[in-house]
């Protein structure tokens, strides 16, 4: 399945797009999705940063199972609120 990604503030200007669709095979979880985001950007996020993932407006841990139709979000480390603003801005538009 393809999953469409959006990538907030630092990952938008790393991987040069807002969204990407990116192939994951079905029964797939949030850390495969990070393993397949790391693959075709692979400079995107460090290797010992956490990548953290928002689905479907909430945060996802890393066995969380995807669906076809999900709403991705990946969003960097950031300070001062503003990883609540980017989750909440996950289904809105960017700002």
């Amino acid at each position: 399945m393809e999953l469409s990604v959006r990538f907030f503030a630092l990952y938008r200007e790393r991987a040069g797009c807002s969204t990407a669709q990116v192939p994951v095979p079905e029964g797939s979880t949030v850390a495969d999705l990070v393993v397949a985001v790391r693959e075709l950007y692979p400079r995107l996020a460090p290797p010992d940063v956490s990548i953290v993932v928002a689905v479907n407006e909430e945060y996802g841990e890393p066995e969380t199972l995807l669906q076809a139709g999900d709403e991705i979000c990946l969003i960097p480390p950031v300070s001062g609120g503003q990883a609540s603003q980017a989750l909440n801005s996950c289904s809105g538009s960017e700002r």
